[in-house]
């Protein structure tokens, strides 16, 4: 019994092990102007487990540093959804989506247009 014990500690402690708490991803989320990168910073960065969060206006690529331990990228995918920013793996719900300022949406060809050059 004390085997079994000993050795279901021992995996466990490999489990936990493994998780980087540490972890670096990249995520594409949608958005087109300096307000979307502060909104977009902002919820990633309240995600418990999120340590470092940076979006770019030009590349649409949101850098993390997070910990695994924690929370995970589909977490923070649909926080960014939560606050009206699409994702590829999760989408902003049309109520989320029609929170962000009009100058914000970047589902819009007109708005979007509007910001080319603008960066």
């Amino acid at each position: 019994m004390k085997r079994v014990i000993t050795l279901v500690v021992l995996f466990m402690s490999v489990v936990a092990y493994a998780q980087n708490k540490n972890a670096k991803a990249s995520m594409e989320v949608d958005g087109v102007c300096m307000m979307c990168k502060e909104r977009i910073e902002k919820a990633a960065i309240r995600t418990k487990g999120v340590k470092s969060a940076v979006w770019s206006v030009d590349t649409h690529e949101l850098k993390l540093i997070y910990d695994e331990r924690k929370t995970n990228l589909k977490t923070i995918a649909q926080k960014l959804a939560d606050v009206g920013h699409d994702t590829k793996e999760i989408k902003a719900t049309e109520e989320a989506y029609n929170s962000v300022h009009p100058c914000c949406k970047y589902r819009d060809k007109d708005v979007v247009k509007d910001h080319d050059g603008k960066r």
